[in-house]
């Protein structure tokens, strides 16, 4: 991976609080697990970040070597790597998740 796109995706992740690499967008979402994230994300009311990893390759295979993760999507909190969807999924069930994001949720 080069060394720029590295910089790119670590200024992505320092400079949002919350960060979810997609295949897609909320809006749109282009796999089953990208789509789960996004809308588990959007039930807390919490704003964030997202990168379509599909509009580069780069991008695409630089998240997965920055994280050492091999899968997207993948959520960053407070520049911390949470996981992918399973992980977040579990988090979500077990209320983990809920406590992680309460302090970013936007006011009703």
């Amino acid at each position: 991976m080069s060394d720029s796109i590295q910089k790119q995706i670590d200024q992505v992740v320092r400079n949002n609080d919350i960060v979810l690499f997609m295949k897609g967008t909320p809006e749109f979402p282009q796999c089953g697990f990208s789509q789960r994230v996004a809308a588990i994300l959007s039930s807390y009311g919490v704003s964030y970040a997202a990168v379509n990893v599909l509009l580069d390759e780069a991008v695409r295979q630089g998240i997965k070597d920055y994280s050492d993760w091999p899968t997207i999507p993948q959520l960053y909190v407070k520049g911390e790597f949470i996981g992918g969807c399973d992980i977040v999924s579990e988090m979500h069930e077990s209320g983990e998740l809920a406590e992680l994001l309460a302090p970013f949720k936007v006011a009703d």
